[in-house]
């Protein structure tokens, strides 16, 4: 069983979503996207898994989003595209991808939708916040 995670260690949401990838017993391949990131093609076939637009998969905070001029309606996929493998940092994180689909996992606990395996436990996040219960089940 296959988990690619598109992950940034400074990002405690990504951190939380990797937490739980393992809390279900499973070991990903983690993909650092800013020191590797995604050839074109493959950001393409991402974004288009996750059932995202460009746009919707762009990063604007702390990132040259609003130097770049980002916001304005007129740019095109393609222009966007070319800005995030410019700028990796714009491609917004993390993304997961197993058996069962992909995600943008915004916010973290987006990821139990595709995890092929159930929670082994308990889980809060970074922030103390608790997301599932001791028998593995989701908290609401």
């Amino acid at each position: 069983m296959t988990v690619t995670i598109y992950h940034n260690p400074a990002c405690g949401t990504s951190r939380n979503t990797l937490a739980m990838i393992r809390n279900a017993g499973i070991e990903p391949t983690i993909v650092d996207y800013l020191k590797h990131p995604p050839g074109r093609a493959e950001l393409v076939v991402l974004i288009s898994r996750a059932g995202l637009t460009v746009r919707q998969a762009l990063r604007e905070k702390d990132t040259p989003f609003a130097a770049l001029g980002l916001g304005d309606p007129a740019l095109v996929d393609e222009q966007l595209l070319d800005r995030m493998q410019e700028h990796p940092i714009l491609i917004n994180r993390p993304f997961v991808v197993t058996p069962l689909g992909v995600r943008l996992c915004r916010p973290s606990e987006v990821v139990l939708e595709i995890l092929p395996a159930p929670q082994n436990g308990a889980f809060a996040k970074e922030d103390g916040e608790r997301v599932i219960d001791a028998s593995g089940r989701r908290l609401a």
